[in-house]
Parts: C-alpha cells; structure tokens; sequence
C-alpha cells in the first residue's frame, strides 16, 4: 500500500485543522439561538388551553333533594356529579379557539351510572369557547351560555395569588374566589381558592301551590333560589388545571314575593372530587407540567450550556491559530525557502 493511501495529506490535515474551529462556533451560535428560540417563543406559544380535551370528573356528596316519587324532600343522601367535557377541534382549529362541549349531570344512587339524563335531578349542556391563551371567553362559535369572568372549569396559564373572577353557571354570573395559599392534592402542590354564593333568585318555576306553602292554589310559579355554602378550588400554579374541586349547592323555592325557603330542591354542604379523579388530574398536571418544562427550561438550558461550550472551544482553537500565524506559522509548501546546506544551487566547500 502506498504512503499516501494510508495517511492523509499534509495539505489535506491543515485544511482540516483551519475548518473544525469555525463549524464549531457555528454548531455553538445554532445551540445559543435554538435555546433562546425554546425558552422564549417556543415554549410560551405550548401555553395554550388544548383543542381535543376529553375528560371526565365526579364529585360525590351527601345532601338533601327533592325525590319526585315520594314529592318531598329526603335527607342524608349520596349525590354524586358527573362532568364530561369534550373538545371540538374542527370548531376550534376554525375560529383558533378552545371549544368545549360540557356535560354536567346530577345523580342519586337510583340514576347512575349517569347515561340518562332523563332519569337525573339535573342535566345540563353547555358549550364553552375560551382563548386558548388567556382563557377568557371567546363568543362564537355557538357558545351556550355567554359566559363571562376570567376562570371557568380551569385557571389561565400561570395561576397568580390574587383573588379571580369565576363563572358560575347556576348562578348565571361571576363569583369571586379569593386566593386562600397553597395546599397539596394527592401529595402535589397547588394554589387554594374559595368563595360562597349568597342567596339569589336565577329563575321560576311552576309547581303545585301546596309544595309551597299554598295549598289552596292549585297551580303556583315559585320562584328559584340558588346559594352555595362554599366553592373551593385547588389549581395547578402552571397550567391552571384544576386538581381539586368542591361545591355546596343549594336549590330550593320559594312562594312568589316571600323571602323564605318553602321546599328544598338540592341541599349539600359539601360535593366534592373523588380521589380517582383527584388522582387523574393530578396526573394530567404532572405531564403539561413535565412536557413545558421540557420545552422552557430542561432543553434550553442543555442546548445554551453546549453552545456556549463549542463556541468557546471553536473560538479558542481559532484564536490560537492566528496567534501561529502572526508569530512564524509555517509557510505554505510552495513558498518554502530552501535550505542552504541541501541546495542544488548552494556553493559547495571549497578544496583549495
């Protein structure tokens, strides 16, 4: 094998040797920009309310509630709320938005599993369109109810510790739920908010005179009251989703113009998650959570820390080039001057 078949060129090394410190500060100044690119567009612009949502909520209480079979009021019972919501990603993907279809049913052991809503003491359906950023309300998309507020069914991204404005559908209007510290939900930390519903009329309803107090009536429009004992609220501090959810509705009527409960319709002091659903939204924080830090801190960091190490050993190899070439860097081999003791052209000793 010849010499030049098993060992690169001088020529060839020295080129070699000129190139590797520039690809290297161009390899560091792409990892620089690519972890600014993750920390400051990338990741703020993964900070968006998802479009294909699909989960699954149960609150589960006892209370009080009107029983149509008996028609009247029985104590101490299980109620269990049933949540669905589901994502309407052509919708959503058409307007840039979060839709959100919402199903909410309200069940006694005798109704559940919660599949009919004819047989539950509540159901309801709404469709809730948010920006997928800020979370405020969007109204298109035919959105039902309008909502208002800053907050429903989730915080906005980055939950502050201030007191927030929350929709409250039964209500028909915000509520304010003020920041109340941190606390844990299944061993995972999260920020605390309450707040209670005083009394108010959200509607009317006919009914017999007697299930009021009016007996001699046959027929009477009752009016409908709504208050809650108390709404409690634990939020992921990132994400805004919410860990840990409970509520203590009560429904009842009143005759027309009195301001007294004449029949209870729903009575609980307190609903609340069940631990599987506490668990699975704890588990759905985690991985929003794991998938943004990812993308804001873990990646930037490890491409800004080796950026800045291939550049600084790009530009000192290059530096120290330079420095040969200002202090006698070898020439070129076609500029070599020849060396006077093996010259052809040199004198040769003299033998006088």
């Amino acid at each position: 094998m010849s010499r030049s078949a098993s060992h690169a060129s001088p020529t060839s090394t020295r080129a070699a040797s000129r190139t590797f410190p520039l690809v290297a500060i161009g390899v560091g100044a792409f990892l620089l920009v690519l972890a600014g690119l993750l920390a400051w567009y990338v990741e703020p612009r993964a900070e968006r309310t998802p479009l294909n949502t699909d989960t699954t909520t149960v609150f589960t209480g006892t209370g009080s509630y009107f029983d149509t079979g008996k028609i009247r009021t029985v104590h101490d019972k299980r109620i269990t709320i049933t949540r669905q919501v589901r994502g309407d990603v052509a919708d959503g993907e058409r307007g840039g938005t979060a839709v959100w279809d919402v199903t909410t049913s309200v069940d006694t052991d005798a109704s559940l599993p919660a599949a009919d809503p004819h047989d539950a003491l509540q159901w309801t359906q709404e469709r809730w369109v948010t920006d997928r950023k800020t979370n405020l309300p969007v109204h298109c998309c035919g959105e039902s109810p309008a909502f208002r507020g800053e907050a429903y069914l989730k915080f906005p991204f980055r939950v502050e510790r201030r007191t927030y404005t929350w929709w409250d559908n039964t209500l028909g209007a915000t509520i304010p739920l003020r920041f109340r510290g941190t606390t844990k939900v299944q061993g995972y930390e999260g920020y605390r908010f309450t707040g209670t519903v005083a009394p108010a009329r959200t509607g009317s309803r006919l009914v017999p005179g007697k299930l009021v107090g009016q007996p001699k009536r046959g027929q009477v429009l009752a009016e409908e009251w709504y208050a809650n004992h108390g709404v409690e609220l634990v939020a992921d501090r990132l994400t805004g989703r919410v860990l840990y959810a409970a509520i203590g509705p009560r429904k009842t009527l009143r005759a027309p113009g009195t301001d007294r409960d004449a029949a209870v319709l729903l009575d609980s002091r307190k609903i609340a998650f069940t631990p599987a659903t506490q668990r699975a939204q704890v588990a759905l924080a985690q991985d929003d959570n794991d998938r943004l830090t990812l993308l804001g801190t873990t990646v930037p960091l490890v491409a800004g820390g080796a950026g800045v190490l291939v550049l600084a050993a790009g530009a000192v190899l290059l530096a120290v080039r330079g420095g040969r070439g200002a202090g006698g860097r070898e020439r070129p081999e076609g500029l070599r001057r020849p060396d006077p003791d093996t010259s052809p052209t040199a004198l040769e000793t003299s033998t006088m």
